[in-house]
């Protein structure tokens, strides 16, 4: 999915897609494709996005240790590398 992805609401993350990938993986399709469509969740998602830009998240993933971000798919050693700076803080 990731791969072909091409922007916001494009490629692979299309209304029509997720519900047909939803559909592949065994959810309630209509349910599922009720709920997407009804916007039931989209006030909870664009807070969560806009605290996320706020605080500095501008990709995936984005990992936040003791408020400081840890940006990219990153190796145990950096992880362990900002827990150990921020418990010598």
């Amino acid at each position: 999915m990731f791969e072909s992805q091409s922007g916001e609401n494009q490629g692979a993350f299309t209304q029509d897609n997720l519900i047909k990938l939803a559909d592949q993986l065994g959810l309630k399709g209509q349910d599922f494709k009720s709920c997407l469509e009804s916007g039931k969740y989209a006030d909870v998602v664009n807070s969560q996005t806009k605290f996320s830009q706020s605080i500095g998240v501008q990709s995936t993933p984005s990992f936040l240790i003791n408020g400081r971000p840890v940006v990219g798919a990153q190796g145990y050693d950096v992880f362990v590398q900002y827990i150990e700076e921020e418990l010598k803080k």
